[in-house]
């Protein structure tokens, strides 16, 4: 059981130290451990091997001589592997609690695993609830992982294709940081592959860089971060950074976010259109702009906008034609540097900015060093890149044997408020569940509050009263969120309604759009006589969804021909005596 040992932290506090011996050993000067220093606004955690050595080094630093107590985490079972393990834990866990800011940087957290993880895991959480115990941390590990605050944190460890993709990136930034032109860069990983986290991370590192944060970290290293920590002091001049999000509902959960991390501002979460606005006010180019979800950027020429006077202001502001007005260009003629994030099969409607357009675009600006990486590895679900490519083969007919995951929930229902109640069950047990459809129906109840949208089996409901934040508001359960409401963010479990508008034809064995019953108007228009556009933005749509899962995914599919094309695949819940549809 670890021990947790709490100390004033001031110029006594080595001879302290010195004389703490645990073990037989003496702890507090040559052992692993882990430290909390805090005042009552802010907090620092680190691990060292020598205590004593390390707060002498942090009485040296004027931000640490700001925090008051040290408290040191040793157990006998103590060694490297674990207490970077356990660091980690703990920044990422108590940045996203509230009760501190904590003035760590975030360089070199990364996923390593080592002999016993799991059992160090689970000592871990008590080292947690005695922390709590003690008022150092105010919520429960559960809580805390459902937040957004905890999601989107910049704090988190990263694994190894993300940590390979920081590096190319922090390669290619160094690179033409001390010359006139810029760099492109384009992160491409499909659902779930944990492009959000790299992108809010890196928000993270480059201001840190910017305020000269990581160099007083004096932190031991891993072998192959050793190429990133000198790409990262040979960079210089990136002070001006901003991270735009397309999809508002997200924008907004971030501004929440970076509102409660030392060194990030709300001020630097970003629209299109604020980015555009800022470059022309101030008459300079961002140093560096990260776009997240950068397949949602958006363009004149195809589809339908839903601000086209504020769209055209900013395309003729900065000089472009009007009816080659786009984000992308925007972005590019507004900063320096650029990442973008992407993923195809997430275009959701034709103003999306097709890959072949996005290529063209950036080929245009042929001084920007150009590099791409991909992220492959599975983040949120739980049943692994498994999961995603047999929910993608089983969308596009391609033969399969039936597959179950033994870590995931996949389920079939047939009865729709039966699956919308048991995601209502799974939300009271576990918190962050929420049901949703594809836009087959209309928003009746965005004018009429006292309407209903949504009618299937005789059982009616609501769309989302909002968009932005919507998972976050208690009133979601008992609506039906959109792909607007859900597109970036995490649940435990969906529960998901196919609508009428994808259909399967038995004789093609096929699955095919129905225009007729998709009611999003932007969505439609664009590609309403284009069977195969429609059939793909829809399935990418639904694969989406389908991906939103951490634990499981309940569908409910209206089409009688796609659910018993469904059935060949996925687990049935037959009706049950409670749920039987009405007449």
């Amino acid at each position: 059981m670890a021990t947790i040992t709490s100390l004033d932290f001031n110029i006594n506090v080595n001879d302290e130290l010195k004389n703490i011996r645990h073990y037989g050993k003496d702890v507090g000067e040559n052992w692993p451990v882990v430290y909390i220093l805090n005042n009552q606004k802010e907090a620092y955690v680190g691990e060292t091997h020598h205590a004593s050595v390390r707060m002498a080094q942090h009485l040296s630093n004027a931000e640490r001589r700001k925090l008051t107590e040290i408290r040191i985490i040793t157990d006998k079972d103590f060694n490297k592997s674990v207490i970077l393990d356990l660091e980690a834990f703990l920044i990422k866990h108590m940045g996203s609690d509230g009760k501190f800011k904590l003035q760590n940087a975030n360089h070199g957290l990364q996923n390593h695993d080592y002999y016993n993880r799991s059992e160090y895991e689970e000592a871990f959480k008590k080292i947690w609830n005695k922390l709590r115990r003690e008022g150092i941390v105010e919520h429960t590990i559960e809580f805390i992982e459902n937040s957004n605050l905890f999601k989107y944190s910049p704090y988190k460890s990263l694994g190894p294709d993300q940590v390979q993709a920081e590096a190319c990136i922090l390669a290619a930034l160094a690179e033409t940081t001390h010359s006139d032109n810029g760099s492109t860069v384009i992160v491409r990983g499909g659902a779930g592959t944990g492009k959000t986290i790299l992108a809010i991370y890196l928000m993270k590192l480059f201001s840190d860089i910017n305020n000269s944060a990581i160099a007083s970290e004096q932190r031991d290293y891993f072998d192959e971060d050793v190429e990133s920590i000198v790409a990262t002091e040979s960079i210089q001049g990136i002070k001006k950074i901003g991270i735009v999000m397309p999809q508002s509902t997200l924008k907004a959960s971030v501004k929440d976010v970076f509102n409660s991390v030392n060194g990030l501002s709300k001020n630097m979460v970003l629209g299109t259109t604020e980015v555009v606005e800022e470059y022309l006010k101030t008459n300079e180019k961002f140093d560096l702009i990260i776009v997240d979800e950068a397949h949602r950027l958006k363009c004149r020429w195809n589809g339908h906008l839903s601000s086209y006077p504020k769209f055209d202001y900013c395309t003729k502001a900065l000089d472009m034609p009007k009816e080659k007005g786009n984000e992308l260009d925007w972005i590019m003629k507004c900063s320096k540097n650029q990442i973008f994030f992407r993923d195809e099969l997430q275009t959701v409607r034709p103003c999306d900015i097709t890959a072949e357009d996005f290529k063209s675009i950036i080929e245009e600006y042929s001084n920007q060093k150009l590099a791409e990486v991909a992220l492959s590895s599975q983040w949120r679900c739980e049943g692994g890149n498994s999961y995603i490519t047999y929910i993608k083969n089983i969308l596009s007919c391609i033969e399969q044997s039936p597959q179950k995951f033994e870590n995931y929930e996949f389920k079939l229902y047939k009865d729709v408020d039966k699956m919308v109640q048991d995601i209502k069950a799974k939300n009271e047990e576990i918190g962050l569940c929420r049901n949703a459809a594809g836009y087959a129906w209309k928003w009746v109840s965005k004018k009429d509050k006292t309407q209903y949208d949504i009618e299937i089996q005789g059982h009616k409901y609501r769309w989302n009263t909002t968009y932005e934040n919507w998972i976050s508001k208690e009133s979601s359960i008992d609506e039906i969120g959109c792909i607007h409401t859900l597109q970036g963010y995490d649940l435990n479990y969906v529960g998901l309604i196919i609508g009428e508008d994808l259909k399967f034809d038995t004789t093609k064995g096929e699955i095919y759009p129905d225009k007729t019953c998709y009611q999003d108007q932007q969505g439609k228009s664009g590609c309403a006589d284009d069977t195969d556009a429609l059939r793909e933005y829809l399935t990418n749509i639904y694969l989406t969804l389908m991906s939103r899962g951490i634990k499981g995914t309940y569908l409910y599919v209206c089409d009688d021909n796609l659910r018993n094309y469904f059935e060949k695949y996925v687990e049935v819940v037959e009706y049950t005596s409670s749920h039987i549809s009405r007449p």
